[in-house]
């Protein structure tokens, strides 16, 4: 086995090797796994990443769609689109190093003909790298994390090209599902070894990569459609339960990325965009994401700050922070939800390519409330002006926007694609009151991959936040 720097959970591998008289005996402790299985890496590469997703997402999405914000925080930081060279440093270094993992356990998965697994290595490859590549641009790819094979600097693949491969990893991955096979190798803690689970995460997450890309990639469109039309070939996420939703147990070593609770809601209020939204519609998920107000002493509902606030003696109330509930175990981290699939069959609908965009709009509204919030939307929501279906794209990216809430970086990555929601800006904003189009390369890559990582950047615009990204063309 090719040597690899990973970290197991639950494995250690050890090999014990003497010599007596000439003669030499390999002695295995019988309580020791000496092997890695498809299924050794599984649960560590997705309970990393949903981890680390959250941790950035809260650090960074919420901070650039004006969810949550540093508060008080009187100049700077990422609400304000200050975007350093450390900002994304979190995201690149979980990303390639779960990656390599997910190498390996394709490598294994293939010579073992397991091809449940190797649909699942397929599918989580897809997931890490097109959150890389959406957030920094052309990134190593093709030949990255192969230091075991002497490539220590990699090249720098377009977005393009990177796109185009993880849509055809997952078009095999889907082809490979056999369900009449068991996964036998561990139980995994994201589907509980339903390979038909698996299977509709596989084909959601293409559907979310082809609506990505639909501005810029001929017969994306098509190709969603033909999936949608065919849920035999391609199933899909049709129901809550069948949703990609990391559930964090609190049970070692599946615990909470927020060791202290009170780090999620400490000087961290809720934006005054999001949940200004959140009170036209009266929505039953506030108390779920936050705490309300306080006017001397007495509460005064959900009031938030607005992002990159100008006046600091603006504020004569102690606003709605972050609700530390959440990250209380049990807990959940979505990866690629129910409502987020209706959403995506709404703005089809919206544009002519399939039917229904009112019922698929009002099916993705009610499956993101009742996400959180455990209990059954009523229709009379939908009496509330800004729920009501009103047939334009705007309504309905609304209410991805809110869908999309703890999403790792979903919200950003639509809101570069679409334009919406239309997010207010103050004058304190740094980069001219621009969203950031991108992050900044980790800062290493100047130093020890300089010329693969000059012509990476140079091919896209320079490696800065307003270099867009390949399919914003916005």
């Amino acid at each position: 086995m090719k040597s690899l720097k990973i970290s197991i959970l639950a494995v250690t591998l050890t090999v014990f090797v003497s010599c007596d008289k000439g003669f030499e005996e390999l002695n295995t402790n019988p309580n020791l796994i000496n092997q890695i299985s498809p299924g050794t890496l599984l649960n560590e590469i997705v309970y990393n990443m949903v981890s680390n997703n959250a941790s950035n997402n809260y650090n960074i999405t919420d901070q650039l769609m004006q969810v949550q914000l540093n508060y008080p925080q009187y100049y700077g930081g990422v609400q304000r689109y200050e975007i350093l060279e450390s900002t994304g440093n979190s995201i690149w270094n979980a990303g390639y190093k779960w990656a390599k993992n997910i190498r390996e356990m394709l490598r294994v998965a293939e010579e073992n003909n397991a091809s449940n697994y190797t649909a699942i290595a397929l599918t989580l490859n897809a997931w890490i790298y097109s959150n890389l590549t959406d957030c920094f641009g052309n990134i190593p790819f093709s030949t990255a994390s192969q230091s075991e094979d002497g490539i220590l600097q990699p090249i720098y693949d377009t977005q393009q090209s990177i796109y185009e491969k993880l849509l055809s990893d997952l078009e095999r991955a889907n082809s490979l599902y056999d369900h009449s096979t068991a996964m036998s190798y561990g139980t995994d803690l994201l589907f509980n070894n339903n390979s038909k689970l698996w299977q509709k995460f596989t084909n959601s997450l293409k559907l979310r990569l082809l609506l990505r890309v639909s501005d810029v990639r001929t017969n994306a469109y098509q190709e969603m459609v033909a999936m949608i039309a065919d849920p035999v070939k391609y199933p899909i996420i049709e129901q809550l339960s069948e949703a990609a939703v990391f559930n964090i147990t609190g049970v070692t070593p599946n615990l909470t990325p927020w060791p202290r609770p009170l780090d999620f809601s400490t000087q961290h209020s809720v934006g005054e965009f999001f949940i200004e939204t959140l009170n036209a519609l009266n929505d039953p998920r506030r108390p779920v994401y936050v705490t309300e107000a306080k006017s001397n002493g007495v509460a005064i509902g959900y009031k938030g700050i607005p992002a990159g606030y100008d006046d600091q003696n603006a504020f004569q109330y102690s606003p709605s922070y972050m609700n530390n509930l959440q990250v209380i175990t049990p807990m959940i981290i979505p990866i690629l939800s129910y409502a987020e699939v209706e959403f995506i069959k709404a703005e089809l609908a919206q544009k002519g390519h399939i039917a229904d965009a009112e019922q698929h709009y009002k099916k993705g509204v009610k499956a993101a409330i009742e996400l959180w919030t455990k209990t059954t939307v009523p229709d009379s929501y939908f009496d509330a002006p800004l729920a009501a279906y009103d047939g334009s794209p705007e309504r309905i990216l609304l209410h991805k926007y809110l869908a999309l809430y703890f999403t790792d970086y979903q919200q950003w990555a639509e809101y570069r694609r679409t334009g919406y929601p239309v997010l207010p800006v103050t004058t304190s904003m740094l980069n001219e009151g621009k969203m950031p189009a991108r992050l900044l390369y980790a800062a290493d890559q100047d130093i020890y991959n300089p010329e693969n990582y000059k012509k990476g950047a140079e091919s896209m615009g320079g490696d800065n936040i307003n270099a867009k990204v390949w399919w914003d063309i916005d």
